[in-house]
């Protein structure tokens, strides 16, 4: 990879802004992320994590809406059955979001792209 030291800064960032966007801090860290993202020019090592970190976000955001929504029909808030729905999505799925997110902040901070194993 032939990128910049600004460049890797900014895509560690970017990369660490979508896992604090899906753990501590979420609404802020999308901000910054789509911050990021704007900055970047086309085509660059610091677009390409911005943009994964905005796709990886939002698809976690879909699936929170799905579940939530999913918790709503089955029964609400006082069914247990929601409450199995709901915290086998955050095992699970919810998880496996933060593990790529924790993936992309590894390559962005060696300077490299996520490949396909």
């Amino acid at each position: 990879m032939n990128a910049t030291d600004k460049q890797l800064k900014r895509a560690f960032y970017a990369a660490l802004m979508s896992l604090l966007n899906l753990t501590i801090l979420p609404v802020i860290g999308f901000v910054v992320l789509l911050r990021l993202y704007k900055k970047a020019t086309s085509n660059t090592f610091d677009q390409y994590h911005a943009l994964l970190g905005i796709k990886l976000n939002v698809l976690a955001a879909i699936a929170l809406i799905l579940v939530s929504s999913l918790m709503l029909v089955v029964g609400g808030f006082n069914s247990p059955m929601s409450w199995i729905y709901m915290v086998s999505y955050f095992v699970t799925i919810h998880a496996l979001f933060i593990l790529i997110a924790t993936w992309a902040l590894v390559c962005a901070s060696a300077g490299d792209k996520l490949r396909k194993p």
